[in-house]
């Protein structure tokens, strides 16, 4: 039995049904997807981790809800500069840990920047597989600018040494679970012991850096890791809508059951104000917990005023 489930009637189809807070797909690239096919596929808000600050300050209301990091902050010539899918517009360099509003380059320019834009997170890239990546200072120095400002860090943390920089300077959350082969057991629980959040995106892998994101997940989940469901969509050919495949992924990690739903509506950054709209599925909730991935797939987004409980 899903804690968060209840049995409704859809007014507009008079299906009987079960119904679930609003999903959420913790990480997309809304320039690159055609995000306003999502309700119709299961998802209501969409956290956006790499785009055009000024194009998504202007996206209207409605649904999907957005909410936004802006565009990367990276070190000059780091990761996403120069790649086909990063238009200028959704990089942002800085070049020093200036603390000051106004420097060209500064850590605290580039912060204040995006929140200005309306950004609810600061995106800072750390992959150091792909370029340069910023020092220490100016990863501290982003770190407090954005808690000046109210705002949680998110990291894309890659390569020798990305995922313990990103745990000593405070980072709230990874973009994306780790698939670098040598984490330890003692960083894993550091992680979680530190209140760290994981962004899940394990479809966007194959072969072992897949069974590497997957045991990274579970074992940082066992020692109570807070996990979310995102996909990265916008990164190669994932579908739209609620991911069979990642969620598949997360029960694999050992995210199951209730905690699987949880990933799926955390309000993570900010506060659930999704009461208007839930998530519709046709038919009761599987009791085999084996058959909830394929389950929460089917998902629609509704009004809520359309849907009437019937326990």
């Amino acid at each position: 039995m899903l804690t968060a489930a209840w049995p409704v009637r859809r007014h507009a189809t008079g299906e009987t049904g079960t119904s679930l807070p609003a999903f959420a797909d913790h990480h997309v690239h809304a320039h690159l997807v055609d995000i306003d096919a999502l309700p119709a596929r299961g998802i209501a808000r969409v956290l956006d981790l790499g785009g055009d600050p000024a194009a998504l300050a202007r996206r209207p209301s409605g649904l999907p809800r957005v909410t936004y990091a802006g565009a990367f902050l990276s070190a000059p010539g780091g990761y996403p500069r120069g790649r086909a899918w990063a238009p200028d517009a959704i990089v942002c360099d800085v070049s020093n840990p200036s603390p000051h509003p106004g420097v060209p380059g500064g850590a605290r320019t580039a912060v204040d920047a995006q929140a200005d834009a309306g950004a609810t997170v600061i995106k800072v890239a750390m992959n150091a597989d792909a370029g340069p990546v910023p020092s220490d200072e100016v990863l501290a120095a982003v770190v407090a600018a954005a808690r000046g400002r109210g705002l949680p860090v998110v990291a894309h943390a890659q390569g020798p040494g990305q995922v313990e920089r990103a745990i000593e300077a405070g980072v709230a959350a990874l973009a994306h679970t780790p698939f670098d082969p040598s984490l330890s057991r003692r960083l894993l629980a550091h992680a979680a012991e530190a209140g760290q959040i994981w962004i899940s995106t394990l479809d966007i892998h194959r072969g072992d850096a897949r069974a590497r994101a997957i045991a990274h997940l579970g074992a940082f989940a066992e020692r109570g890791g807070r996990v979310l469901y995102g996909t990265d969509l916008g990164n190669g050919l994932l579908p739209l809508g609620v991911n069979r495949r990642e969620l598949l992924a997360l029960q694999e990690a050992g995210i199951r059951g209730d905690a699987l739903v949880a990933s799926l509506t955390d309000p993570w950054p900010g506060h659930s104000d999704a009461d208007a709209v839930r998530s519709f599925i046709a038919g009761p909730a599987p009791t085999d917990l084996d058959d909830l991935a394929s389950w929460l797939s089917h998902a629609v987004v509704v009004p809520t005023e359309e849907l009437t409980r019937v326990d």
